[in-house]
């Protein structure tokens, strides 16, 4: 079969996509794939059709997604099984096309004059303000942050069109910064736009240098005429009204100019306190995406994900140690990751099971103590008033069960870095909203019983001397 009827399958099969999943879908997967070539495999004696594909991420996203789709609608055009295959060729661009060939008499090929090919464009430096190791390539997708990871690619592709603003939030170490300059090194490579991302440090300094050096002008020119502002850590910003006011009003600008904007933070918008109705209100319009610490199967995803990155050998056997001793967030499982391949390149040894059990002893240990306290605290709190730690993670409301309940919530929020979000997941996997209100209730409590006060201080100790032991 010649090569133009398979693309011609390829493209009829496009047609139907679009058809199917409509054009936001559409074009958000498929306007950056292109038919290269047939492809004969000599052991099945197959041909197959390649596709060129922008990047890795993009390709496992439309396999999982929509390979199957794919391969029934090319088999009901061919009447026979075509292998699909995918090339990483970078970035479609939109006008894109091959340069049409004609024919003299003489039966040469000569171009066709008529017809500029477009220039190809100029590859942009990497972005000043960005890590260029922070890409969706690098970004290992689970159930934990499916959600997030597929907002942020659609952001990329539409930036200031879909899911604008955007708020990704969760604990430390969840890759919340890693997914922002995802979005904005996409978006710098792949496009004009014109990115900024700082931190809400930075933020903050500079609009604290405009006011004193008599300069704001300087700084809302910058910030509010931008195509792409990336603001990380916005949780920063609590009790600082001055800067406050200069994000709302820079916020409204870039929204109504229909350019894109992407905040993380450490807590759900309802947490922060200190913060002004208005901008709250506009954090609360924005898609909200949460990121949840990663499952085993996740962190040992991301373990090889990293050795692959940095061309290390590293046995499934410690992967597994790793995994199973750290599960607070991304970033310690990197640094202990890393910390063992740094003493094996100096030291010149392999890495082995033996030199991680010696070498991460002191970081599991400490791992351990955080990873397990919200556990510590409600074993504690538990035993303390006869229940069980199932108990108070089920959905039991009888009196005493809810008090102890509510009770572990209010002290794992004063003992623990966790927001309301993590605590939740801790007790069965409830919202942040359920633990915002046990606290509250403890609170009232607190105004009228003086006895509250001594239990509550009692169960610290308890719960600091159980974590010492374990």
């Amino acid at each position: 079969m010649a090569d133009l009827d398979y693309e011609g399958f390829w493209k009829e099969t496009l047609i139907q996509l679009r058809n199917d999943l409509g054009e936001e879908e559409f074009s958000g997967w498929f306007s950056d794939m292109k038919y290269l070539r047939t492809r004969f495999d000599e052991q099945t004696g197959k041909n197959g059709i390649v596709i060129g594909v922008p990047s890795a991420f993009h390709r496992d996203k439309v396999k999982s997604r929509y390979q199957n789709t794919i391969n029934s609608k090319i088999m009901l055009l061919s009447g026979a099984e075509i292998a699909l295959e995918y090339e990483i060729t970078g970035k479609i661009a939109k006008n894109e096309t091959t340069t049409p060939q004609l024919f003299q008499n003489d039966g040469e090929k000569t171009a066709d004059t008529s017809q500029e090919s477009p220039k190809p464009k100029k590859k942009r430096d990497k972005h000043t303000q960005m890590r260029d190791d922070y890409t969706f390539d690098s970004y290992v997708i689970g159930e934990n942050n499916n959600f997030a990871a597929n907002a942020a690619l659609a952001i990329s592709k539409n930036p200031g069109k879909t899911y604008n603003p955007c708020l990704f939030f969760g604990g430390v170490g969840l890759g919340k910064t890693h997914l922002m300059q995802a979005i904005g090194n996409y978006i710098h490579e792949n496009s004009d736009n014109k990115v900024i991302y700082v931190t809400s440090e930075d933020f903050l300094n500079e609009y604290l240098d405009g006011i004193a050096q008599g300069k704001m002008n300087v700084f809302k020119n910058k910030f509010r005429y931008t195509d792409v502002l990336l603001i990380d850590d916005i949780q920063f910003f609590q009790d600082k009204p001055g800067v406050q006011e200069e994000l709302f009003h820079t916020f409204n600008a870039l929204v109504n100019a229909k350019k894109q904007l992407v905040f993380t933070c450490d807590r759900p918008p309802s947490e922060l306190k200190k913060f002004s109705e208005r901008l709250i209100s506009r954090f609360e319009q924005a898609l909200k995406t949460d990121l949840q610490p990663p499952r085993y199967d996740e962190r040992c995803a991301i373990l090889k994900k990293t050795a692959e990155i940095k061309n290390t050998l590293i046995p499934n056997e410690v992967i597994d140690l790793i995994s199973k001793n750290i599960s607070s967030n991304i970033r310690d499982l990197i640094a202990a990751l890393n910390t063992l391949i740094a003493y094996t390149e100096l030291m010149g040894k392999p890495v082995t099971l033996e030199i991680a059990q010696q070498r991460l002893k002191d970081t599991f240990n400490a791992s351990r103590q955080a990873n397990f306290s919200m556990d510590n605290i409600i074993r504690v709190v538990s035993e303390y008033f006869s229940l069980t730690p199932n108990d108070l993670k089920g959905k039991k409301r009888t009196q005493n069960i809810v008090f102890a309940r509510q009770l572990a919530m209010f002290i794992g929020k004063e003992m623990t870095d966790y927001s309301t979000t993590e605590i939740g997941q801790d007790f069965g996997g409830k919202d942040h909203t359920t633990v915002m209100h046990s606290i509250e209730k403890i609170k009232g409590k607190l105004l009228t019983d003086p006895t509250l006060d001594s239990t509550i201080e009692n169960l610290k100790r308890l719960i600091k001397e159980f974590s010492a032991k374990y």
